[in-house]
């Protein structure tokens, strides 16, 4: 168990080794969310809620264990965060490849880009929750800004 905990740690921070990806690794594993949003679609909003709110605990848990490891505040090998965050924005549009395509974009926008508060946040909370929060918060933005889009687009003549 000594050696297990630790390798299963780094191999949900990475989205099953997707943070190893020798470019964008946090865009592979925002790949990994596409494919967790997808696996989601037909389960009850309960069940999508209990099961995200489950991925940002094991992220936390996991993020933290390979900050400590490593001694490194964010490592770039943790992708748990963006396959979280674009999950998350992806369950919030409408089942559409045109609007998962813009999640996709829109989540990794906000999350390169970090305007304020994610900015903020990602500056001030440290260790594994800084690292979930700050994608977390991108995904809000993310997909309030689509679902704003959406609805305007619902308005047009």
């Amino acid at each position: 168990m000594r050696e297990f905990l630790p390798r299963f740690a780094y191999l949900l921070a990475t989205s099953a080794g997707a943070g190893l990806s020798p470019l964008w690794p946090g865009t592979a594993g925002a790949g990994v969310g596409v494919a967790v949003a997808a696996v989601l679609i037909p389960a009850s909003p309960w069940l999508i809620v209990i099961a995200y709110m489950a991925l940002f605990a094991v992220g936390v848990w996991a993020s933290s264990h390979v900050v400590s490891h490593t001694r490194t505040e964010d490592p770039q090998i943790v992708v748990i965060d963006e396959t979280f965050g674009t999950a998350a924005t992806l369950s919030m549009l409408p089942l559409d490849p045109v609007w998962w395509a813009a999640g996709f974009l829109a989540f990794r926008f906000f999350d390169v880009a970090k305007p304020w508060p994610i900015g903020v946040v990602h500056e001030k909370v440290r260790g594994g929750l800084g690292i979930m929060l700050d994608d977390a918060a991108a995904a809000v933005f993310a997909g309030a800004l689509l679902l704003l889009l959406n609805d305007l687009i619902q308005h047009l003549p």
